[in-house]
Order: structure tokens, then sequence, then C-alpha cells
């Protein structure tokens, strides 16, 4: 399966609305259900206040004629709705009174409901995002742009909140207001409507044009912002090379590009989206002279007027006529601003889907596979040389696997790694490996010498099951690796990588990360082996010294120490060490030396190193180029063969 690719321009896929709506109403059915109960009351309270102002209207107009009291007697009132009622105005306060208490009461449960609910989705909805993200493959990482993987945690978070906590209540709010309106004001004047229906669709057109254009723009000004985030986070690791080459007005003209780019679309995206307001406002304003205008002309020239209570003459009843145009005006005036109001919700809500998308890509990238049934445990040996498993930590190992029968098998580790015709490639055309045969033994050093890209590290990548096979076998103490549990393979590994990695916390934390269950003891021993305690001790708290920014308060030398001593605390029955040295001076490479040379006594050890005094006493090196092994043996061998290894060796005594 291909992977999905991180949507950076256009429109939301099909079907995105849908699936967030309902994994929202999956976490939260009770919830969602309350704020639509509330919601609809509070629809209903702002509905109520249009109708009594009619029904008040019509009372004070009816009061005069018969010397009545509008406040205190009670009279019959005709409604615009066909029927008489026995009321007064004191009575109708009264009643509207509660209902805008019961109103403010819905909608304040309305909003507190709908905002813990937006939190909460978002907190579980960012946990899903990254627990699967943790389960991506490396080569995800290696073909998108950190940047933009970024800004979904982000930019495209906080569109998802929006839409919940914003434009999701206001487009049903719009909808539930508009549809009761309508219907309002059909059954009072059919013709009336008929004006207010052909505002709308003007309206419509307006949204889809301008809002449309909006929309557009404002896609492209998320896809630039996680353009510009990226380039921000690419310049700040590598502020020191900036600064070093003298690249300050390039990487600025770089930036300002992008910059550029963003202020072109978040400009346009504002312009368009700021003019919808008073543009919809002013045709609201219009259609509501319109409709005045026209009940005015069915007044005044006697005109039947069409209601769903029938045709009807209403010249010369003034009273009947005062709350009718009353509570069509003022019905027209909610109905345009509904409309206006969901034009605002347009773009929060192409927005919202989009960045949904784009965070919906990444949770549906497939995960790394996994179909290994061969587990690590730790072992207990027996005086008689037998074995048990055990849950305590020990040194020793052994792989379980359960049969089809259901028996458990257990075979003692013991690094036995085998490379068997081994082919590679990152993007399944072009071959990085071909060919590559490597055994290890338990307790040999395996070294890998050769130029940068010869294939080195690819080797130990695929160790680890980084990346799958495009041909060949490797086996683990027999075992083919594809049957072993990658996470329980990864724990039978001790890496240290060419690229340091430090994480935000205290300098014990960082070693402890090699074993999380491991004691502050074991921690400061393996600091020792790795020859990192001296330097730890001289920090302001030592073990207790927080390190931030990926350890930026230590040299590189002390941060490869720390992995080293990381590595260490691991315990793993097989090391790999990628250019483990390479960030060390010559005097402290021979202290690490040392502590190394204690770390892999009886564990099978393989070692990539561009000093070539670090490999010398390896079992087996071997020299790489192009993919393939053109040398290999001890060091004595290869120097008397005086082939490519004796030309980097006496080439790198030369250079020394």
């Amino acid at each position: 399966m291909p992977p999905v690719r991180i949507r950076e321009r256009g429109r939301a896929k099909k079907g995105t609305m849908k699936r967030l709506l309902k994994q929202l109403f999956k976490l939260y059915p009770g919830q969602l259900i309350l704020s639509l109960i509330c919601l609809i009351f509070n629809v209903f309270g702002n509905l109520s206040s249009s109708i009594f102002v009619s029904l008040a209207t019509n009372t004070l107009t009816a009061a005069g004629p018969i010397h009545a009291n509008p406040f205190t007697d009670t009279f019959p009132v005709s409604t615009t709705f066909g029927f008489t009622v026995n009321t007064n105005v004191t009575t109708l306060l009264i009643i509207l009174g509660s209902i805008y208490i019961v109103g403010i009461f819905a909608s304040w449960t309305w909003n507190r409901t709908m905002a813990i609910v937006t939190q909460k989705f978002m907190n579980e909805f960012r946990k899903a995002m990254f627990n699967h993200m943790q389960d991506l493959p490396i080569k995800y990482f290696d073909t998108h742009a950190h940047g933009a993987i970024m800004s979904m945690y982000t930019n495209d978070i906080d569109t998802i909140r929006q839409f919940i906590s914003q434009a999701l209540p206001s487009l049903i709010q719009t909808g539930l207001v508009s549809i009761f309106v309508f219907f309002i004001m059909l059954y009072t004047s059919v013709w009336m409507t008929l004006v207010v229906v052909i505002g709308f669709f003007f309206m419509l057109g307006v949204v889809k044009g301008v809002g449309g254009k909006a929309s557009t723009y404002f896609i492209k000004q998320q896809s630039t912002l996680a353009q510009v985030e990226g380039a921000i986070e690419e310049s700040i690791n590598g502020l020191k090379v900036i600064k070093v080459f003298s690249h300050e007005e390039k990487s600025e003209e770089e930036f300002n590009v992008l910059n550029e780019e963003l202020y072109h679309n978040a400009s346009q995206a504002n312009i368009h989206g700021n003019i919808m307001m008073p543009v919809m406002g002013n045709i609201g304003n219009f259609l509501y002279i319109l409709c005045g205008v026209m009940g005015a002309f069915i007044y005044i020239f006697g005109w039947r007027n069409l209601s769903f209570s029938g045709f009807e003459v209403i010249k010369g009843d003034a009273p009947r006529f005062a709350g009718m145009i009353a509570l069509f005006l003022m019905m027209s005036r909610m109905f345009a601003n509904n409309v206006n109001q969901f034009s605002q919700q347009v773009i929060f809500i192409v927005q919202g889907m989009a960045g949904a998308s784009r965070c919906l890509d990444l949770i549906d990238e497939e995960k790394e596979k996994d179909e290994g049934y061969v587990y690590l445990c730790n072992i207990i040996y027996h005086e008689d040389g037998t074995f048990e498993e055990t849950s305590e930590h020990t040194r020793d190992y052994a792989w379980k696997y359960r049969h089809k029968d259901g028996t458990l098998e257990y075979r003692e580790l013991k690094g036995d790694i085998l490379l068997d015709n081994v082919d590679f490639s990152y993007d399944g055309k072009k071959l990085v490996l071909q060919g590559v045969n490597i055994y290890a033994h338990p307790g040999q050093k395996i070294a890998f010498v050769g130029a940068t890209g010869a294939g080195k590290t690819t080797i130990t990548n695929l160790i680890n099951r980084f990346y799958d096979l495009a041909d060949g076998k490797i086996r683990y103490d027999g075992i083919n690796i594809n049957k072993i549990k990658k996470a329980d393979l990864r724990k039978s590994l001790g890496i240290v990588l060419q690229d340091t990695n430090l994480f935000t916390g205290t300098v014990m934390d960082n070693i402890r990360y090699g074993r999380l269950e491991a004691t502050d003891e074991e921690c400061i021993e393996a600091a020792k082996i790795a020859n990192a305690h001296d330097f730890i001790e001289r920090l302001p708290e030592g073990y207790n010294t927080m390190l931030n920014g990926d350890g930026s308060n230590l040299s590189q030398g002390q941060r490869q120490l720390l992995a080293i001593a990381r590595a260490a605390v691991a315990d793993a029955p097989v090391m790999i060490l990628d250019e483990a040295t390479s960030s060390i001076d010559t005097r402290t490479e021979k202290l690490v030396q040392q502590g190394t040379d204690k770390l892999m006594e009886g564990r099978t050890v393989f070692v990539i190193a561009h000093r070539l005094s670090t490999v010398q006493n390896s079992n087996a090196i071997m020299v790489l180029d192009h993919g393939h092994i053109i040398e290999r043996g001890t060091h004595t061998d290869l120097i008397n063969q005086k082939g490519v290894y004796y030309k980097l060796y006496t080439g790198a005594f030369e250079l020394e």
C-alpha cells in the first residue's frame, strides 16, 4: 500500500466531516445530546422575543378602541397566526422573562458543555495522532517534512478546535433558527417570504463567490504557514552552520520568499473574509427595506395576502397589519443575520475540514508492520546448566515462541547474527546494498569501514528492522528476524547512533532512557563505564542537571559519552556502535575505548568507524564500497593484502 501523503493544498477529502462528527459523537454522546437540547431551548428563546413583541404590539393596539388598560386588564387579542388569546402586556412580559431565564441557563449549559467536549476531544485526538505516529515506520519521517508534521499538531489541530467549538454549534443554531423563521414568515405572508427567498439566493451567491475565495486563500495560508515553521525549525537547528559560513543573508532571503507568500495568502484570505460581513449585512438591510415596502403595498392597495391561513385582505385592519409587519420584519432581519453568521463560519468549516484531512491522513498511514511471534525474555541458569524464564532483570536472555499446538519453546540468546545474500533499496529502484553476506558469531566484534554512503549504517538499520529487506534474510540465533517482535528485537540491541539525541530532563533521566527500570546506582555505573562520570560530577547539579534543547548546554563529546552510557545501562546482548567516538578527542577516545571494550565483553558487537585505530582489534573487518563487501578479514590479513583497507589505513596515518 503506497503511503498516504500529507495534503498540502486543496479542499478536504470527501467524508472528512462525517468521520469527524461520528468520532465526536461516539466519544461524547450524552454531552452532545444535552448541548443540542440546550441549543434548541436557546433558539426558542431567541425566536420567542419576536413573537411576543408582535403579541405586545397587537395588545397595545387592541386596547385603545375598547378603552382597556393594556397592563392590568385582560381582553381578547388577535394573533398573527389566526387565533385569539386573552392576555395583557404584563402577562406577556412575565412569560417572556421566564423564557429568557430558561434561555440564559440553556445558553450557559450549552457553551460550557461544548467547551469541555472540545478540549476533551482535542486531547484525545492529539493522543491518537501521537500514539499512531509512534508506530509509523522510519520511512514515513524520511519522506515528510518535519515542519509539516509539527504544523498538524499546532495549526491544523487548532482549526479543528475552531470548527467544533464555534463553527459546528453556529451551523446547527443557524440551521434551526433559519428553518423556524422561514416557516413563521411563510405562515405570515407568502409574498413577502418570496422577497426574502430571492434575497437569500443572492446572499448565497456572495457566500460562494467571496467566501469561496477566502476559503481557498485560508487553506493556502495553512499550507504556507507549515512551510514557514519548517524553515524556522531548520534554521534554528542549523544556526551554527549558518553563522560559520556567513549564510545569514541567504537564509534571510529564503525565509523572506516563504514569508512573502504567507503574507500574500494571509492578506487575501483576511481581505475576502473581512468584507463578507459588511456586504452580507448591507444585503440584509436592503432586504429589510424591501420587505417593508412589500408589506406597505399589501396594506395600502388592499392586495390579497397569501398565507397558510389562506387569502385575506388586511386593508383597514391596522392592528392586524401592525402585528404582522412587526413580526415579519423581525423574522426577516433574524433570517438575514443568521445567513450572515453562517457565511462567517464557512471559512472555519473549510479550514477545519482541510486541517482534519491532513491530521486524518497521518492517522490513516499504515503502521509499521510487525508479524513477529517470537518474544524476548529474561532467564536464570541453574547449576545443571538448564534455565527458566524469570520476570527479574538479568544479563541472560532467551527467545520464546509458541508453537501451533500451544507448546512453548525457548532458545538461548547467544548473539549469532547472519546476513544471507541481502539486497536493499530505500526507494525500491536503486539498490544501496547488494549480495551482502555477513556472519557474526557470539562474542565477536565485526567492524564496517568504507567511504561515506558505502552502506555501513544501512546494514545496522536493517538489523534493527527500521527498514525491510528487498531480498535475502537476516537470522538472529538461527531465527529469521521477521519472526521476532520488533520491540523485543530492538530491546536485545544496544545502540549508539551517529547522531546523538538527548531529551529534556536530567542527566540521570537521559541515561536511564536506555532501560527505564534501571536504578540510580546502575545508571552511575554505566556512566563510569563510558567515562562520563567525571564530567557529570562537575556539572552544576551533577546527575540532576537539567538538559534542554537536545543537550545544547553540553559539548558534542559529552553528549556522545551520555549516549554510550545510555547503551551501557541497556545491558543488551548485542551492541551496535555507529561512529560512537566520532565526536570525541583522541585522549577521551582512549578512555572510552577502554570502557567500550569492557562493555563489549561477551557480546556480539558491530562497529562503524572512520578512525581505523578503533577497529584494529576486531575479529573481522568488512570493507564496503557502493553496497558491496569488497574485502573482509582481520586487521593483519587486510594489511597484508595491501588492498583498499591498506590504502585507507596508511592514508589515515599520513593524515595524522
